[in-house]
């Protein structure tokens, strides 16, 4: 089947282009010609996009769930409701998170993940993001604490060949004693070491960096705070080029003036935005559960009995918004924050994370207002407004 999707505004990573159709043959980008060159009788379908914007669809690689569901259920109503929020909001892959908990509990969720089915018309889960439980105390945030511990290689060796291949970011702090074969263990197999939840000074989170760790987990959050004269975990994250930096850009978890030290510093090709939701997102304020700890979330603030925060109730689509409306950030950087970035950072960037021939056809159209209209997965289209 060869769908023509014509009348669109198509988001680039470097601009916005007009008068271009893309044309989707088995599930893939076929061809991103001017609208003219196309002979429309000879197409099985052509979406008319109506003027709105054609973009690459989301990747959110740091979630933990959503509408009432987390990855550590385990089953697979949650994967699948999970997806189908994911896809209301923009998001066509992600990556399930994993917070730290029991062993068996976290083999668990993972084994669930390696063995789930992607349905052809929801979100794809496309890895896994083991967050934990290598952390220290003292920036545990709302990991639980009864189940950190020092960075074990063998742990790490038995849920690596459990995920089947899945297993795509590993978080850690790089100061622990026994992080360093982890990590250097990580990148051999290509998985991505992250650092986070840390205390790690300046030299001890760089060393991290020279064995392997390209990615900064929810930059600011959860790590040591910034000194002039030990600028630590935060100091690495923000000036060596070989890092990627998460943004949870909800307006709860970092101040405006934060994001804009991140765009300035790291530029709009190395942030990510994600989200960190957990299973109060898209639901109401409340009492909900995160690793087993009780989060109260009041005004969509999502926090401990102690007050620490514990993920957030954001959607990539409100990022989104929330870099165009509030950073005043282009279309297309904040776009490609949300997608090629993502996909460069986890090593999938050579099929997903922009519109480009060859690559998958997980495209998303929406409004001026980063309202979505349809998402499209593998070519399949699903409208989400009539």
């Amino acid at each position: 089947m060869e769908i023509l999707i014509k009348n669109v505004n198509i988001v680039t990573p470097y601009e916005i282009v007009h008068g271009y159709g893309v044309l989707i043959k088995d599930n893939i980008i076929k061809e991103i010609e001017k609208e003219e060159n196309f002979k429309e009788e000879n197409l099985d379908n052509i979406i008319d996009g109506k003027n709105g914007f054609l973009a690459p669809g989301f990747i959110d690689i740091h979630n933990h769930g959503n509408s009432g569901y987390d990855f550590m259920d385990s089953t697979e109503e949650a994967i699948d409701n999970i997806g189908k929020f994911h896809l209301k909001n923009g998001v066509t892959s992600f990556l399930g998170t994993i917070i730290t908990s029991s062993y068996e509990d976290m083999k668990n969720a993972i084994k669930n993940i390696a063995d789930y089915e992607n349905k052809k018309d929801n979100s794809q889960i496309i890895g896994i993001h083991l967050e934990g439980p290598f952390f220290a105390m003292e920036k545990k945030g709302a990991q639980p604490p009864e189940h950190i511990k020092g960075p074990n290689l063998e742990e790490i060796k038995e849920l690596e060949m459990l995920s089947k291949g899945m297993l795509k970011v590993v978080s850690l702090a790089p100061e622990l004693e026994g992080a360093s074969p982890v990590i250097r263990y990580l990148k051999s197999k290509n998985v991505v070491p992250a650092m986070a939840h840390s205390n790690g000074t300046f030299e001890e989170a760089k060393k991290g960096v020279n064995e392997g760790i390209t990615l900064a987990n929810h930059l600011y959050n959860g790590m040591r705070s910034f000194s002039h004269r030990e600028p630590g975990i935060i100091g690495v994250s923000l000036t060596d080029d070989r890092v990627y930096c998460e943004i949870i850009y909800d307006g709860i978890h970092l101040h405006d003036a934060s994001v804009e030290v991140a765009l300035r510093t790291k530029g709009i090709g190395k942030v990510i935005l994600v989200s960190d939701a957990m299973r109060a997102a898209g639901l109401q304020d409340g009492e909900y559960e995160l690793g087993g700890q009780k989060v109260f979330v009041e005004n969509g603030a999502a926090r401990l009995e102690s007050g620490a925060l514990a993920g957030s109730t954001l959607n990539l689509r409100d990022a989104v918004y929330n870099m165009v409306y509030k950073k005043n950030t282009t279309i297309h950087e904040a776009v490609r924050m949300a997608s090629l970035n993502p996909a460069k950072a986890i090593g999938v960037d050579d099929r997903k994370g922009s519109i480009e021939v060859g690559k998958d056809a997980d495209l998303i159209l929406f409004d001026k207002d980063i309202n979505m209209l349809a998402s499209i997965v593998g070519g399949n289209t699903i409208w989400l407004k009539n």
